[in-house]
Formats: C-alpha cells, structure tokens, sequence
C-alpha cells in the first residue's frame, strides 16, 4: 500500500502538455530537483548538470526501448459484415513477432472479429478475456514488416492533459535503439548525447537494458491493473551485467535512469545479490518495504498522486522526505510528466 503521508493535488497547469523543445527549451535544459535519501534534503538545478551531482566510478543505467507509434485505427468485420470503420487499437504489448494484446476501443468484442488496418496490414481477435482489457490479436505480418506497417500507420499514446498530436520524435529518447515500448520510458528524454559525453569524460560510466513498457493508459475507468498485473518485457545483456556487477563490488554507485530500469535490476539479481543476464518477463512490484538489491539512485520524472511509482520512490527515500519533496516541487512550480522535469534521488 502507499505510504499514506504521500498525498498531494498537482494543479492542471504544472502538467507538462508541450514538450520542452516547443516551449524554448533545449531537452536537457529542463528544471532537475534534486533529493538527498538519506536527509532529504533538497536542492534545485537545470539536468544539464547532471554531472556535478554524480562521481567517478558511478554507473548509468538507461533503458534503451524505442517507443512505438501505439494507437492505432482498423476497419471492424464480424461474421462477414463491417461493425465499424475506424476502431481504435491500442497496442499493449508484443507476446510475438505477429502476436499483441491489444485494449480495442468496441462493444461487444468477439474472437474471430477481423481488423482491417491498412490494405496490406490486417489482424484477427484470437482471444478475449472478460476478465482484462485486453485482446489477443494475431497479425497477418510480422517481424519487422509488421513494425514498418505499425510505424506508417500508428500514432503516439497521447494522455488527456496532452491538446496537440506532437510528432513521435518527442516522444523517443535520443539513444532508443530496439522498438518496444508503447509508452515511452519518460525518465531518460532530457539526456542527449554531449550530456552522456560529459559523463563519461568524468568517469561516470553508461550502461544499457530494455524493459518495454506496457500500456496503463486504459481510458476507461472501470479498468484498474495493478503493479503485478502489468507484465513487461525486459532483457539484461552479460555486459550490462557484468558493468553493473563490477559497480557495485568496486563500491560505486548504480543508478537508475527510470523506473522501468529498477524495475528490471531487481527483477535480474540473485539471492548472492548479483545482477544475472536475463531475459524475460517481470510483473515485479516494488513497494516502501522493499529491500532494494542494487540500484542506489534513480533518475525519474514526477509522478501523479497515488500512482504505484511513488510506492517504488518510497523504497528509496522516506515517504516524508518524498511528501515534503513533492509539495516543493509544486511551490516551485516544477513541471509533470513525460514532458516535464527531473528528479534525481541519490
């Protein structure tokens, strides 16, 4: 459960609609909080600085999963006849090379219904759960055809405080490089690559893992997943091991760029508390009592009030210190979201 000191009211005009790059602002330049675990003190900067916060022998891990253009519009037929021309799908995540589940935005959902995408992309419903949002949709392309169709073809995922339909670009990160995630792995935008440079120069030292996000985005109220619901792909590659391995024996510090990568490190690690290559799935919640294994810091953006994401910050740092941190934020007017800004946890 959350702690229940974290409760807090965002008002509508800190939630980030428009990325930094349209409102004059270079993508590394965003607003960085910055909190002390184990004080919670705080202190304020611009990410572009990210460098004088962290020290040689500490290691970055990045989640590397490219976003995908997830919305998508079909044609519906059933039984021979067309139920509907523009059928919103909604990609939630890859169970194969031609197999999604899928949240379809119509009543009455059949298995065998056909979804007519494009007239050379077409699916079929192959299962239906009542129990879930989601639907299982076989592809009639795979591979990369199906991701060439999928990104002609789709939109991003687009949240209601979001007006403009913004471009993809804006929703990547500059060193995405497998294509994966439905939502995009918000923490890590505000890098580019002269930060990463900088970094490394100072013996900051850079790793890379894949976690591709599933969809939470639900619109519908009646649906609620929760953190052990929300199963997601994740892969840790032997070097990335070995990296991070080697960190934390030399005494440096491991830090997440994101939850989706915590999400991962603790997935990986063995009872010896060394991270293993590994692939997979994890449904892994990671709640204010939870002994983290290996990251010591996380780079994150600001969450919304009750969101699971805080019950992982507070496995990090005391929820008072997170409360009192937050309620900052909001005095100081930072901004929410995948468009807003940073806060480092070290």
């Amino acid at each position: 459960m959350l702690a229940p000191t974290i409760k807090f009211e965002v008002p509508d005009i800190l939630n980030a609609a428009v990325p930094p790059e349209r409102r004059g602002v270079r993508r590394d330049h965003v607003r960085m909080l910055i909190l002390g675990r184990k004080s919670g003190v705080t202190q304020h900067d611009r990410f572009n600085r990210l460098e004088d916060y962290l020290k040689k022998g500490d290691l970055l891990v990045l989640n590397a999963s490219r976003t995908v253009p997830a919305v998508l519009y079909a044609s519906l037929n059933r039984e021979g006849n067309r139920n509907s021309d523009e059928t919103e799908v909604r990609l939630a995540r890859k169970l194969d090379d031609s197999t999604w589940e899928c949240l379809i935005v119509a009543e009455d959902l059949t298995e065998g219904d056909l979804l007519a995408f494009s007239t050379t992309l077409f699916g079929t419903v192959s299962k239906v759960n009542a129990n879930s949002p989601f639907a299982t949709v076989s592809f009639s392309l795979s591979g990369p055809l199906l991701f060439d169709q999928i990104y002609e073809l789709g939109e991003p995922v687009r949240y209601e405080y979001i007006k403009n339909d913004w471009p993809l670009d804006y929703y990547q990160t500059v060193y995405g490089n497998i294509p994966g995630s439905v939502e995009m792995a918000s923490a890590g935008r505000a890098f580019t690559w002269e930060i990463l440079f900088k970094l490394q120069k100072k013996g900051v030292k850079i790793a890379f893992i894949h976690l591709h996000t599933g969809l939470t985005y639900l619109l519908d109220d009646k649906w609620h997943q929760s953190p052990e619901q929300n199963e997601e792909a994740y892969h840790i590659s032997e070097e990335a091991a070995r990296m991070i391995n080697e960190t934390k024996t030399a005494g440096g510090r491991v830090i997440a760029v994101g939850t989706t990568v915590v999400r991962a490190l603790e997935t990986a690690v063995d009872p010896s508390g060394q991270l293993e290559k590994s692939s997979g799935w994890t449904n892994l919640y990671i709640h204010p009592e939870y002994d983290l294994k290996i990251a010591d810091g996380l780079i994150t953006g600001f969450h919304e009030p009750e969101a699971s994401h805080l019950d992982m910050l507070s496995a990090f740092i005391d929820p008072g210190y997170l409360h009192n941190a937050y309620q900052e934020a909001i005095e100081r007017k930072y901004l929410w979201h995948e468009f807003g800004d940073i806060n480092l946890i070290l």
